[in-house]
This record gives C-alpha cells, structure tokens and sequence, in this order.
C-alpha cells in the first residue's frame, strides 16, 4: 500500500508513526513545505520565554529517525494539487526546484493552519512577525535580545503566552485586541476579571487595550518602529507579533473536491474520512464534532491534532477506529494566572437554545492555612430543563486546571448537576478545601435549578 501525508507537525507526524506500526511493508511519505518535521508549536511560546535554550528541545522525531523505520519524510516539499481520479499528488520541490507527480493509495491531509494577518498598512516591514514555525520562534527571540518595547497584536491564547514570554525576557509590551475583551471564549465577565487581575501584577511592564484595532505600522529600512490605532494611538516598538488567530489551510482539499464543514475547516466524519474516497484529513485543517450537542466546532489544538492523526492513520490502514469529537477543553497561562475551560461558556449555551444558569465562585484552591493556598474563580454552567452540566470556565494563581479536567469528565458522562454533587473529590489541606470549590458551584447551581 502506498500512504501519502501532507503535512508533518503533529497530526501528520503521528499518522506516519500510527500507519508503519500498522502496516510494516507500506510505503509511507511524508510531504511538508516546512524545513522541520515533528516538532511541538505549543511549546514555541516557551522557548521564546527562555525556559530552555536550545530550539532542538521542540523537536520530537527528525527526518533521520522516522527513515529508520522506512517513512520518507521530505521537507521543503509543497504538495500544490491533489488529482483523485488518478489517486495522484503534484508536489513541488522547493529545494531542487522541480515538481513531480507522486501515487496514493490512501492520502492522509494534514496541512494545519496558518497565521490570520489582518490588512494593516505597511504590514510586510521587517520585525513584524507571526508565529508557526521553527524559524519563527528563532527570529522572534533574537530580536527580543536588542529590544525595549513590544506590541502584540491580538488577547486570545497565543496573545497571553507571547506576553507572558516577551514580559520574562524584559521587553516592555503592550497587547492590543480589537474586541471588547481579551480571552474572548470565555463569558464577558471572566475575560474581563483575566484583564483586571494581570493590569493589577502589571507594574507597568505592559498594558492590555482592548476595543482597538491596529491600523498602521511606520518605519524605515531597519523595521517597524511604531505602531498607529483607529482611536488615534501612536506607540513606539521595537517589534510587532501578530496572533490574530489562525485559518485552517484547506485550498489543495477544496480544489480537490473535498468538502468543508460550517466552520471553514475540512468536513471529516468520526473516522477522520471525507467526501472524497480514500483521502482522509485531521489535525488543525478538520472540523471537530463538539460532544455537548453534536454540533461542528473547531478546535485547533495539539492535543485533537494527536488523536485525529491517529485515528485517521489506524483507519487508512483498515483498522477501524473511531474519533467521536471534543469538548472544547483548553488551558493556557500567563504570569502565574491559570486560565482553563472545557464545554460551552453560558452565552454560548443560550446561543444553542439551552436555558443555562450558572454558579460563579471564588474560593481559596486549598486549605487557607496552607502557604501556597491561592485564589480560584470557577463558573460552571448548566442547563435549568435537564440539569445537565454544559461547561466550566476558571481562573487563578492556583489549581484550576485539575478542577476543569474534572468537569470535563462528568460532561463526557452527561451528568446531571445533582448526579455531579455526589462525587466523591478528594481532600487533604495540601490539596484542597474541605468542600471543594466545584460542589460548592454545584450547591448554588441546584438551589438555581430547583427554583
């Protein structure tokens, strides 16, 4: 069998490492446009933040490596046509040159996503910089090394983890979101209380302005050096990174006549298989299935991209296997603030013709007695017809995520509020209060229900 892949960060990766362990005697290539293969993105942030010092710490598996299992990985290769009548893929060799025409049996797609770079004026000056590759992180920390002042363009994830890495190596940044609140997944609210309590640790090291959109970038031959708004700001920098968010690279599979989802990413069913026979797709190119009410969301994360690749590769190689979908669970941090959340926000819940209420509650994570006991905020939300859980949102300097990973187990269950409350959590003063911060959330939400 030969098995094609396009793509090669983590879905595409996992796909060739999942199909030569299940097909020894297949014919496995692997086809990315980038110059590195098998490499956490996720942790790019924290190189740039200094948390170790060598890039190649990002690098799970080289080309080496995967060649001593018989998978031919070929960087620099741009796959530009998908021909599936012929089973036939165009790709262009960057290195060389030259293009050729390559077989499939089966074709994994694993393209993923590219930065989203809004029109600004002037926006291809030097020192204006995304984030997705290993030569991004490379640049991106290097010129930190000779500069004052930093803007980042855009308050969601990525935004918070280049704040918190530009602040660590002593730049001077200011974050500009042009919606009315940073972390906009989460309720107004808890965006909001995310923005109040890192401008309270923020000694002037950086700012956080949100309903303001960048126009503009000045400069000279050497770079940017300032940044202009639409309310008329003018901020002097060193260096702009745009985390704008992020677009699923679906054109080669569009141009094919795969199918794309509501979302703008590729439509896959739950063995990662498209419209098209015998060429599968996974990783940040694919929409998911959300498991609260069987709706499509995307949901570009590593930790879908691994599960998907695997699944696609185990069912191109006639293992059938089956990815049901996500709940949306995400966690992130930013100067010792944990930020979590899995499920629907309330907002969204209402969107999706749900009657949510919701238990907000702030609480020490442990016994307050301890020393390293720290607030947490925690939001969970139900529905008032059936009880259900929907989802929980939290925050704080202390234990949040473990209290959100237990959420997203009783959401997997399709627990009731009240089925939720008899959960038998665990307690010592190290680790916790002696009621948990989630039952007493739980409390507040059946008293809600029941009224």
């Amino acid at each position: 069998m030969k098995i094609i892949i396009i793509g090669g960060v983590a879905a595409g990766a996992k796909a060739a490492a999942k199909a030569r362990r299940l097909l020894p005697d297949a014919e496995i290539n692997l086809y990315t446009d980038d110059t590195h293969v098998s490499y956490s993105a996720c942790g790019i942030p924290y190189y740039i933040e200094g948390n170790f010092e060598d890039y190649r710490m990002l690098l799970v598996r080289s080309p080496e490596e995967f060649a001593k299992d018989n998978i031919f990985v070929h960087l620099e290769h741009k796959v530009t046509r998908i021909i599936p009548f012929s089973k036939q893929v165009l790709v262009e060799n960057r290195k060389e040159k030259n293009a050729f025409l390559a077989e499939y049996d089966k074709l994994i797609i694993a393209t993923g996503a590219r930065p989203f770079v809004p029109k600004i004026k002037n926006r291809a000056l030097n020192n204006v910089f995304t984030i997705r590759t290993i030569e991004d992180a490379i640049a991106i920390r290097n010129k930190l090394e000779s500069s004052s002042h930093a803007v980042i363009i855009g308050g969601g994830y990525i935004g918070l983890e280049m704040l918190e890495a530009f602040v660590r190596q002593g730049v001077n940044t200011t974050l500009l979101e042009r919606n009315p609140y940073i972390m906009s997944l989460f309720d107004n609210e808890m965006s909001e209380l995310i923005k109040n309590q890192l401008l309270s640790i923020s000694n002037g090291k950086f700012n956080i302005l949100t309903s303001e959109t960048v126009t503009e970038f000045s400069g000279d031959n050497s770079g940017v050096n300032m940044i202009k708004t639409d309310k008329g700001k003018a901020l002097d920098t060193d260096m702009v990174c745009i985390c704008a968010g992020v677009t699923p690279n679906v054109e080669i599979a569009v141009e094919a006549g795969v199918a794309l989802g509501s979302t703008g990413a590729i439509k896959v069913n739950k063995k990662m298989e498209t419209n098209v026979p015998d060429i599968y797709a996974c990783g940040d190119c694919v929409e998911e299935n959300l498991l609260i009410n069987n709706s499509p969301i995307w949901m570009p994360l590593g930790s879908n991209a691994n599960k998907e690749g695997r699944c696609a590769a185990m069912n191109a190689c006639g293992f059938e296997d089956i990815f049901d979908g996500v709940l949306g669970s995400a966690v992130t941090r930013c100067l010792g603030l944990t930020m979590s959340m899995t499920g629907v926000t309330e907002q969204r819940a209402a969107e999706l013709g749900y009657s949510p209420v919701s238990a907000t509650v702030t609480k020490n994570d442990k016994v307050g007695y301890m020393p390293d006991a720290n607030n947490i905020t925690l939001k969970v939300v139900a529905d008032k017809k059936t009880g259900l859980l929907l989802g929980a949102q939290g925050l704080g300097s202390g234990d949040v995520d473990k209290r959100i990973n237990t959420i997203t187990s009783a959401l997997l269950g399709k627990l009731t509020v009240d089925e939720f409350y008899k959960n038998d959590i665990t307690y010592a003063p190290p680790f916790s209060t002696t009621i948990d911060p989630l039952l007493n959330a739980a409390q507040i939400l059946i008293s809600k229900i029941k009224s």
